[in-house]
């Protein structure tokens, strides 16, 4: 195996594996240093496993609920343990084809942990031995991990993140409290809630899912409370206590309270994987912890580039850092990036679906944008109707005088297939009259776009007239 190479990708995670790909497709001598399996935190403790396990409880929903389309089930049970094998078949099925990937390209992959001595020189710690590569160019795709709190209690047997929460799997808490009302907890919350277990949502924020529309998060909050699930907004924990189970003590608008459960979820987002990544004389410039990069994903060590999770004011999402490892490469080869990254969807797998992409009327009320909006409630879209959908919508802005789309968030079924659609329209600037030209299918979730931007101008045909 060769010990110089024209790049050494660090971290074999989405941002990675693709820039790794991309790289070698360009004909540059590549390896990936990878210290676990490959795929990163998407593809083993995240984005791939929960929604293999939301597929699975989907299905199961649907059978609890059959009756009320004419299917008749006489007893509806699952197995918790065949679910995880479920989940760990798919992960291992795609982790082997990343492999294969590899070796159809001559990709070099090193089993070890990463330390980055200088631009040129990277010592990798194996098993039994440790080997020094030299390398042209870096690039640091380490990813991130979960944030740990410093809360009283934090370290008890029983408060774990969502990546010890994927490994339970043949057993099945019958309390869960989860401290984060983000896109981790409200997606973790889903799946506990629909296999049986209580659970109850921490939120320090006003809302859950504080980043996205407000109308989302009132949506989804009213579904979640409607299942069962207990969510507690403005609303900081204390410290956990250890009794017969954990007890979780927070202040609820200046209320002490207590909720008791089995296990704790710690899942108030994640931070940036880079501990002992650099040697103790050498480090590239750093904020709050990430990495600063420019605009074409250097360091400021020239030849060092960082994408992903590990960098400063970067957006965590499998996505953006697959988009920005083939950029950076494709930036480093002389050539011209091939991504629109001012313009990144947002996908939450819950049930209903939620996406986003540009901005939204909140947001273009604060920076003074005039525009022009619409919205379409999914419960008058006929295969809403037939596939028994709870309430959903999905909003559109546009600009009030060019009339450009610059936003859409939706709250439906296949949302999160569906907004590739205003990505595609927001970055080639189409206007209401491109958009509205199209004919959609009937009957299909895509005919809730039609009318949602049919009625930001009011002319939405299944909207009862307001004159």
């Amino acid at each position: 195996m060769d010990s110089k190479f024209d790049l050494v990708v660090i971290g074999a995670g989405p941002g990675g594996y693709t820039a790794a790909i991309k790289a070698a497709d360009l004909g540059m001598n590549v390896a990936v240093i990878e210290k676990d399996n490959v795929g990163g935190t998407c593809l083993n403790r995240g984005c791939i496993p929960t929604k293999t396990l939301i597929h699975s409880t989907e299905l199961l929903n649907e059978l609890k609920n059959c009756e009320n389309i004419g299917i008749n089930v006489d007893r509806v049970t699952f197995d918790i343990k065949k679910i995880h094998e479920r989940k760990d078949e798919v992960v291992g099925r795609l982790r082997l084809g990343i492999e294969g990937l590899f070796k159809s390209r001559g990709i070099s992959l090193f089993r070890g942990t990463a330390k980055i001595l200088s631009a040129n020189r990277i010592e990798i710690w194996q098993e039994t031995e440790n080997i020094e590569i030299n390398t042209d160019k870096i690039l640091i795709a380490t990813g991130s991990k979960p944030i740990r709190p410093l809360i009283p209690g934090i370290d008890l047997k029983g408060v774990i993140t969502s990546d010890e929460l994927l490994e339970m799997n043949e057993t099945l808490p019958k309390s869960l409290t989860i401290i984060g009302g983000g896109v981790i907890g409200v997606e973790f919350a889903t799946i506990y809630n629909a296999l049986g277990c209580e659970v109850t949502i921490i939120e320090a924020m006003d809302r859950i899912l504080p980043t996205m529309d407000k109308e989302i998060s009132q949506n989804l909050t009213m579904i979640l409370k409607k299942r069962g699930i207990i969510i507690n907004t403005s609303a900081r924990v204390e410290k956990i206590v250890k009794e017969e189970t954990l007890s979780i003590q927070y202040n609820h608008k200046e209320k002490d309270c207590t909720v008791n459960a089995q296990v704790v979820l710690v899942a108030i987002g994640r931070k940036a994987n880079i501990d002992s990544l650099f040697a103790e004389n050498f480090s590239v410039e750093m904020q709050k912890n990430a990495i600063v990069v420019n605009n074409k994903f250097e360091t400021s060590v020239k030849g060092i580039y960082a994408v992903g999770d590990v960098i400063a004011g970067g957006i965590q999402l499998a996505h953006a850092a697959s988009a920005q490892g083939i950029n950076a490469v494709l930036m480093m080869n002389g050539k011209k990036p091939q991504f629109d990254l001012n313009m990144v969807p947002s996908c939450i797998y819950t049930s209903p679906e939620i996406s986003s992409v540009g901005i939204t009327q909140e947001e273009a009320k604060g920076s003074e944008v005039n525009v022009k909006c619409g919205k379409f409630s999914t419960l008058s879209n006929g295969r809403s109707m037939i596939s028994s959908q709870e309430r959903g919508f999905v909003k559109t802005v546009f600009d009030h005088d060019s009339k450009v789309l610059l936003g859409a968030q939706m709250m439906c079924a296949n949302a999160t297939d569906m907004i590739s659609e205003f990505t595609t329209a927001i970055i080639n600037k189409l206007t209401y009259e491109n958009l509205s030209a199209v004919i959609r299918p009937h009957p299909t979730y895509n005919e809730n776009i039609s009318e949602a931007i049919e009625n930001s101008f009011g002319v939405s045909i299944h909207t009862i007239s307001k004159k």
